[in-house]
């Protein structure tokens, strides 16, 4: 373990591998915290459903990060929407977007639904790479970005051929003024049609499932760490990570395990591409 993961399970009570656990098994499938407390116990082990959710809300977006580096590339036609995530007893907005493919290219989290929302939406996903920029990053920022040398090696695909949504009146107003700033090519097709979203609604119903055990989050902090972490999970298990093929529950822990600088066997770092760093 390098100095960097030293830190990140600095001053913990228990045992890397058992952090991890709890933090894979949270994000990947529906456990509120206090049932992930319950199957601890079952295992000999006793940890307060609270610690549990620091664990979560410390590594959920170093998991994002970490793995980002090692999506594969999506393709150039989207899917755009949004959904409703409560958030301190109010209804805020997801944005997300996949491919054709169904992977997922992006997401958001927005008070607002509005074309503004959508803009940032939109500059998100187009600025996506290894050093993703964050979602508060203003419009004028990432316009520098987008334009600047890319620096980055990933083969994530910036530009799309055709962008498909429902229709939200802010969606047309929000790509007409991305292309009026040169943000977006004049040749990117916009759609409205309804049913071309049905791929998108599809892929949030592993989050909403995901989040519905929880009964709504405090606060927009704590919602958006934990959605990163179920997103990149998500992600990782439909198969758009490298080395880890879509159902391989296996490559999928190792593969967390190898993110955090947590010893895996011989066998499986055998199965990552050369350019995973194994620590």
């Amino acid at each position: 373990m390098n100095i960097q993961d030293q830190k990140l399970f600095k001053w913990r009570h228990f045992q890397s591998e058992i952090i991890l656990l709890c933090i894979r098994w949270y994000l990947r499938y529906a456990p509120s915290y206090r049932d992930l407390e319950e199957i601890m116990l079952e295992r000999g082990f006793s940890v307060d459903h609270t610690t549990i959710y620091r664990w979560v809300q410390h590594s959920a977006p170093e998991l994002e990060k970490r793995a980002r580096p090692y999506l594969k590339a999506y393709n150039d036609s989207w899917r755009v929407d949004e959904t409703y995530i409560k958030i301190k007893k109010a209804w805020m907005y997801l944005y997300r977007a996949v491919d054709s493919d169904g992977q997922t290219l992006e997401f958001l989290l927005s008070p607002t639904r509005d074309a503004e929302a959508a803009k940032r939406f939109f500059c998100k996903v187009l600025h996506t790479s290894a050093s993703s920029a964050p979602q508060t990053c203003p419009i004028e920022e990432l316009v520098v970005l987008l334009i600047a040398p890319a620096e980055t090696t990933t083969s994530t695909r910036l530009t799309p051929r055709v962008i498909n949504v429902d229709k939200n009146a802010a969606y047309p107003k929000a790509i007409a003024e991305l292309k009026a700033a040169e943000i977006l090519p004049n040749a990117v097709e916009l759609r409205q049609v309804k049913y071309r979203g049905n791929l998108v609604e599809q892929d949030h119903r592993f989050i909403k499932r995901l989040t519905k055990p929880g009964m709504g989050f405090v606060s927009l902090k704590t919602a958006w760490r934990t959605l990163q972490g179920f997103e990149i999970m998500n992600m990782i298990r439909k198969g758009q990570v490298q080395g880890v093929a879509k159902g391989d529950v296996k490559g999928l822990v190792a593969l967390v395990a190898t993110l955090f600088g947590v010893a895996v066997s011989t066998q499986q770092a055998e199965s990552f591409p050369p350019h995973f760093v194994l620590f």
